[in-house]
């Protein structure tokens, strides 16, 4: 089984942003935005993994509590109501829409873990996110 980990940045926040998807100690997807939110690039980090990993069944960690939860269990409710909340709209309802699919037809995982907590993958992860952001880095 894959594993990967995967962090978002941003600096300030809002700002400029990076994501980091960490397999096998190394970076396989690297992004940026110089306009974005840290919940967007956890976001789109979560969607590099799925995306990587195609069909194969993998774990995916990560220390976005607020995206398992959106993929996991909010969404569902979301969808079903015509893609509405009670109380609002949906914050990025661009990513939640493209995050959602690829998550059901995917073998993955999510695993949460605590942030800045001495979990290796999950340090390399956000210092990768900090450099893709910081220099800008994209991979294909």
């Amino acid at each position: 089984m894959i594993t990967y980990y995967t962090d978002g940045s941003c600096s300030p926040n809002p700002g400029p942003g990076g994501f980091a998807v960490i397999k096998d100690g190394e970076p396989v997807a690297l992004g940026h935005d110089l306009h974005s939110t840290n919940i967007r690039m956890e976001g789109r980090a979560l969607i590099a993994a799925l995306q990587h990993a195609s069909a194969t069944e993998c774990e995916i960690h990560t220390d976005s509590e607020f995206w398992i939860n959106v993929i996991t269990k909010w969404s569902l409710a979301w969808e079903k109501n015509g893609w509405k909340k009670k109380g609002g709209e949906i914050k990025n309802l661009d990513l939640v829409q493209e995050v959602c699919p690829l998550y059901r037809q995917s073998h993955a995982t999510l695993v949460w873990v605590r942030g800045h907590n001495n979990n290796e993958g999950n340090e390399l992860a956000d210092r990768w996110a900090n450099k893709a952001r910081e220099e800008r880095l994209t991979t294909p």
